[in-house]
């Protein structure tokens, strides 16, 4: 999980959040926002990315109220911001706002670093989010998140989880989340196998694969008997996030061997080809598509939705759409 410094008040005048790993990244967001709500439910919440972020809006974002309102505001990818739009949020850790809250995202690394070091010289809060890429690292994630929860896991299953989902920490705290939520007592490696492994593993990544290469047919043949022989609903819209975001994190991507590139996104080398292979037919707009079409699905599927199965089929109709979107502009 996410490591902190001393000064750990989510309301402290500025947040700094360093590193790539997104997940980590957002719950610091969610931390301060959560306990800026809890202080004031009305609190104002401003989102912003670089290019949102022009010289001057900061200073209209955090210029005194009326109604003296909390504030919270989140600048990501502070490392792109321009060197005018530097100078602003500089000026402003020098003497921060009452009532408001600076949250930057920052990825660390060389880009950028004058306003890195600027927001630790003025005792920034700061939450250190890094990619994890060792195993021992993401099972030590693991392991944090069933503390979390407050129930147990043995370690073969922690290991077992691992081994079945991968590198994905989204999918991981995902999982976590499934097994807490399903199984009562200590959850051991035989759950984990009954969940993640085998049979049900391989029949919902068949069912995105179909999906986000635009098999629409074959998507929902597969997904009705994946249903039919009791794979979970969770871990279908599970394999379809992981199926959309890798088509995302590589149309996105500078080009370079698989190897260069399985290194800089976090896969495998032949899945950076079979992601090759997939994302023809693929636009931007498509992969925002999808990515909406799933985050439905993974709440129909999880009590917001009075059919699953229908969200899940919904869902799958949609990514195969937008897999063919590039051919049909």
């Amino acid at each position: 999980m996410a490591r902190k410094n001393a000064s750990d008040d989510p309301l402290a005048p500025v947040t700094l959040a360093v590193g790539q790993e997104e997940l980590l990244l957002d719950r610091a967001v969610r931390e301060v926002v959560a306990a800026a709500k809890a202080t004031d439910p009305d609190t104002d919440v401003r989102d912003l990315t670089p290019d949102q972020l022009q010289p001057g809006t900061l200073a209209e974002l955090v210029s005194p109220s009326l109604f003296a309102e909390r504030k919270v505001v989140v600048v990501r990818g502070a490392q792109d911001l321009s060197a005018d739009t530097v100078k602003d949020v500089k000026a402003y850790l020098a003497s921060p706002a009452e009532e408001i809250t600076l949250v930057l995202l920052h990825a660390g690394g060389a880009k950028g670093k004058g306003l890195l070091d600027a927001a630790r010289k003025v005792g920034a809060r700061e939450v250190a989010c890094p990619k994890m890429t060792k195993p021992a690292d993401r099972l030590a994630f693991v392991r944090g998140e069933f503390r979390t929860t407050g129930r147990s896991a043995t370690p073969e299953a922690c290991q077992a989880l691992v081994d079945a989902i991968g590198s994905d920490l989204r999918e991981l705290a995902s999982a976590v989340t499934q097994l807490v939520a399903d199984v009562e007592g200590t959850i051991d490696e035989a759950v984990v196998g009954r969940y993640y492994t085998g049979r049900a593993e391989a029949s919902s990544f068949t069912v995105a694969d179909r999906a986000v290469e635009g098999r629409t047919a074959e998507a929902l043949e597969a997904l009705r008997w994946s249903l039919s022989t009791g794979v979970a609903p969770v871990l279908i819209t599970s394999a379809l996030a992981q199926g959309v975001r890798a088509i995302g994190k590589l149309s996105s991507a500078r080009g370079g061997r698989p190897a260069d590139l399985a290194r800089e996104l976090g896969m495998p080398p032949w899945k950076i080809d079979r992601v090759r292979q997939q994302m023809r037919g693929w636009t931007p707009d498509g992969v925002s598509v999808a990515l909406r079409a799933v985050a439905e699905a993974d709440a129909g599927v999880k009590g917001g939705g009075d059919d699953p199965e229908y969200a899940l089929e919904k869902a799958v109709v949609t990514i195969a759409r937008a897999a063919r979107s590039r051919g049909r502009a």
